[in-house]
């Protein structure tokens, strides 16, 4: 998906135009390797400036890019014997959030100088937020925004996988659970807090990935989790920037100035302990490297879920206790 963003787009016309230089020596025969040379490390040292210094609004637009991968993009690059799994048994079937079993595939470069981990062929639980690539699949999707029966559905999948002792690896990436009337009323707020209640009780281990937008409940409901991991350029909030600015300063256009202020970003949230690690990202965002990206988020679940299986349950729960108390700080005059 040719989707250029405002900040990217003088990275991108020089390295559109070093493709056409090559095009035009392959064509013509003529030698234009010393242009093509001092273009490319042109666009490279532009790139490194521009993706060096992203400011928390910059980073919201790539991690909502509509070219970085999916949930299902993860699936197909990380996991074999894949069975989607549908349904809350109360009647109804969101198509925003995805479950299912798999096992885990082997990646061959984690052998490099790493001991192995014993989890190649692991069965588990992947379950996340699905987004769409064009409007059809984005209102099939609705956009990544679960209404309650998404997160039943979630819920009922990881009670199975529970009952199997699977791990769980959740791929949170939603702007938000869905607001509407008809998820008001079919109980959306209960749905999200009894998964977060419910998740904290889970006996396996769960890791959650913040793969793009970390949205509010909507996400909490998918990452209470021992390990919460960020890609770099995603982001992971109360609120959204637009809707924050909405609410302060009463217009949505102050959606950059609301991003800074929020600190949505990996790097904040890590900081403040929110989430456990950041998964770098290749210059130039997830969405020009969907192969490296997803390589480096399957290496990082793997590792942290070979951590995890070491604790015996009662040391799981206390850990993950443990996780969500240290969150915040109070004090007090005097």
């Amino acid at each position: 998906m040719d989707v250029v963003l405002d900040f990217e787009r003088p990275v991108v016309e020089l390295r559109r135009r070093i493709r056409q230089l090559r095009e035009l020596q392959l064509e013509s025969g003529a030698d234009l390797s010393a242009s093509i040379s001092e273009l490319e490390v042109q666009a490279s040292r532009l790139q490194q400036n521009i993706f060096g210094q992203l400011t928390p609004w910059q980073r919201t637009m790539l991690a909502r890019h509509p070219a970085r991968p999916y949930m299902l993009d993860y699936v197909a690059g990380l996991f074999d014997e894949w069975t989607e799994l549908h349904g809350d048994r109360a009647g109804h079937d969101d198509a925003a959030i995805v479950g299912g079993l798999a096992r885990l595939r082997p990646l061959g470069e984690k052998a490099e100088g790493d001991a192995p981990d014993g989890l190649d062929a692991q069965p588990v639980l992947v379950i996340g937020h699905m987004k769409g690539r064009n409007t059809k699949d984005n209102l099939y999707r609705n956009f990544g925004m679960a209404r309650p029966e998404g997160y039943r559905k979630a819920l009922r999948l990881m009670h199975v996988a529970e009952r199997f002792r699977m791990p769980i690896v959740a791929l949170i990436d939603t702007p938000g659970a869905y607001p509407g009337l008809d998820a008001e009323a079919r109980g959306q707020s209960e749905a999200i807090a009894r998964n977060i209640q419910e998740m904290s009780q889970l006996t396996v281990p769960i890791v959650a990935v913040v793969t793009g937008e970390g949205g509010s409940g909507g996400a909490l409901a998918l990452a209470t989790a021992d390990r919460v991991l960020m890609l770099e350029n995603s982001v992971y909030s109360v609120i959204s920037p637009e809707g924050c600015a909405a609410i302060l300063w009463r217009d949505r256009a102050e959606g950059e100035r609301a991003a800074a202020a929020l600190r949505v970003t990996a790097e904040d949230c890590l900081g403040f302990g929110v989430i456990d690690e950041v998964i770098p990202e290749h210059l130039g965002g997830a969405h020009r490297y969907q192969d490296d990206t997803v390589l480096a988020v399957g290496l990082a679940i793997r590792r942290h879920l070979a951590e995890l299986r070491e604790l015996d349950t009662e040391a799981l729960l206390q850990s993950r206790y443990d996780r969500f108390r240290r969150m915040g700080a109070m004090t007090e005059d005097g």
